[in-house]
């Protein structure tokens, strides 16, 4: 795979990332399997799949235990590992009811870096973002703490999720901002406006997650029956019939262009997110061997200015953000 910077200032990765939420957390409880999504993350590694994408949060904690169990016998230095801390979960997996509580106070960074270590098993990682911002802590506070786990040399260095140009601003008043993940796809391109211009700019690297529409963008979603009983997408708004039906020419778009190219729907999907910028890098999530290849293929991808044009002009999706 081409490798390509994670900003002006970061480190060399795979065109495409992994992320690796869905392998114990959200999606699908019935059909994961920890041997499986081991199996997953070594073949991305061989791949050149290189910045893999985990959390406290996920699990919670299940996901960076089971990454770092991936990662042992000699895979950590072959990769770039990120993580997150800043969302708590008073209820565990979200299939099952859990709710997420934003946590951005100094001491809890402080510890949940700590925890991470361990379960990831390694001294450091390459990439500790902030998961959320903590509307109830200014974001000044908590970027310090954060700064000082790369002073500490827990981290290499620090992003943000889900942030607004303004408080991108505020925590680089603090310590430099490598990176932004935020989602983005056609399914979702509200990052387009502000944020990914400013992170260009800057030479931020930006992150998206849910690249493919957390999956609905393959073409393989058609109606809320597609999904496992107990998955999480089957609460969101763009996942109940009347949304889904109404998205469905997003797809048939993308499946066109697809089979043009010889390519699949979501190497199409993620080709035009690679497009938007020169360090974006999209995570996609897959527990599966099928879906790593088909992603990691992406990356010999590139649309011609016609069938970017084409995939612009879509029509926003119905169902509101999510």
């Amino acid at each position: 795979m081409r490798n390509t910077a994670l900003g002006s200032k970061g480190p060399q990765v795979g065109a495409v990332g992994l992320g690796c939420m869905g392998m114990t957390h959200a999606y699908d409880p019935a059909g994961r399997d920890d041997a499986v999504s081991i199996s997953v993350i070594h073949e991305a590694v061989d791949l050149g799949v290189t910045l893999i994408d985990t959390a406290d949060v996920y699990g919670p904690f299940t996901n960076e235990e089971l990454v770092g169990r991936a990662l042992a016998d000699g895979l950590r230095e072959r990769v770039v590992l990120a993580t997150k801390a800043g969302l708590t979960n008073d209820g565990g997996d979200l299939s099952t009811g859990g709710q997420l509580v934003r946590n951005g106070r100094p001491e809890h960074i402080r510890q949940a870096i700590d925890a991470s270590l361990r379960r990831l098993g390694t001294d450091r990682v390459d990439l500790y973002q902030l998961h959320r911002i903590d509307p109830e802590v200014p974001i000044e506070e908590t970027w310090g703490a954060m700064a000082e786990v790369v002073a500490a040399g827990k981290a290499l260095q620090i992003g943000l999720s889900e942030v607004t140009v303004e408080e991108i601003r505020r925590a680089q008043s603090v310590h430099p901002v490598a990176s932004v993940q935020s989602e983005l796809s056609l399914w979702t391109r509200d990052p387009l406006a502000e944020v990914l211009p400013y992170c260009e700019s800057e030479g931020i690297g930006f992150l998206p997650f849910s690249p493919l529409g957390r999956g609905f963008l393959t073409g393989s979603i058609a109606t809320a029956d597609d999904l496992p009983a107990d998955d999480w997408r089957r609460t969101l708004p763009r996942f109940q019939a009347d949304t889904l039906a109404a998205n469905q020419a997003l797809v048939a778009a993308v499946r066109a262009i697809a089979e043009r190219r010889g390519a699949t729907a979501a190497q199409v999907a993620l080709a035009w997110v690679m497009a938007q910028g020169q360090y974006v890098v999209p995570i996609p999530g897959t527990k599966t061997p099928k879906y790593l290849a088909d992603n990691a293929g992406a990356a010999s991808v590139t649309l011609t200015a016609e069938e970017l044009a084409q995939l612009d002009t879509l029509p926003a999706p119905s169902g509101g953000r999510y």
